[in-house]
């Protein structure tokens, strides 16, 4: 009877094995699935943090080039406000200088009725602060007007400009000098340097002078924004002076502003 049973016990025995075997491959090939897929999720992770630290870095060398623009940026306008600042000093002195000689010289005036009045120290050869001894020649008065123009005193030069254009109307330096009495308004009064270049224009329509202050008055109406006025200015400067040096900027002004 035991005898029997024997094979059918050892094949049973064997079919358990197999089963046993076959879980266990099952198992080991699920294990190796698990470590691919973590492996991958590891890989994942590494990529996505290495390109949040490039990032990262990228950002903070974007703050430090915008930081280091704007420490540049304070230090221009900390510059360019000192610079104004001492502008403003001298301006305030020169105009102190100015009124004290325009009263000094009031007071020449009046106390010596007879006497020629003078604009320039002819012994130094430099300006007070009046204008011109009217015994000047009218070179010589071009002249000092031009050099205290040029040194930047500009009430001194628009005052002997003034002279000159009195003493001296039909001079051929006339424009010129009507001219720089613009110029010398231009830093502080554009209104007044507005007023002075459309007489420029009106008085002497034939002269070089014309056609720059035209120009001008087209570069101060696009300062206080009338993009209309400053294209009227501009196109006069080309439709009445198309040869002049002006015309040749008024068309790239034109241009730019579109007609």
């Amino acid at each position: 009877m035991r005898v029997r049973h024997a094979p059918w016990l050892l094949g049973l025995g064997l079919l358990a094995g197999c089963a046993l075997r076959g879980d266990v491959r099952k198992v080991e090939l699920q294990v190796e699935a698990l470590r691919s897929e973590l492996a991958r999720s590891d890989t994942a992770r590494r990529i996505e943090r290495d390109s949040i630290v490039r990032i990262l870095a990228s950002l903070q060398a974007v703050l430090a080039t915008q930081q280091t623009a704007l420490l540049q940026i304070r230090g221009d306008v900390r510059t360019d406000l000192q610079g104004v600042q001492q502008q403003l000093g001298t301006l305030q002195e020169l105009t102190g200088q100015s009124q004290q000689r325009l009263s000094e010289l009031r007071s020449r005036i009046g106390s010596q009725p007879s006497q020629p009045t003078t604009l320039f120290d002819t012994a130094g050869a430099t300006p007070s602060a009046g204008a011109m001894a009217s015994g000047l020649g009218p070179d010589q008065m071009y002249d000092l007007s031009l050099q205290q123009y040029r040194r930047g005193s500009f009430s001194t030069a628009r005052l002997g400009f003034r002279e000159f254009l009195r003493l001296h109307p039909a001079d051929e330096r006339a424009p010129d000098a009507l001219y720089f009495v613009g110029e010398s308004f231009a830093p502080e009064n554009s209104d007044s340097a507005a007023a002075v270049y459309e007489e420029v224009v009106r008085s002497f329509p034939n002269s070089p002078r014309a056609p720059s202050g035209l120009y001008k008055l087209g570069l101060l109406a696009e300062q206080r924004g009338d993009r209309a006025a400053a294209r009227t200015f501009y196109a006069r400067v080309v439709a009445g002076y198309p040869r002049s040096d002006e015309a040749n900027l008024a068309r790239d002004k034109l241009q730019r502003l579109g007609r």
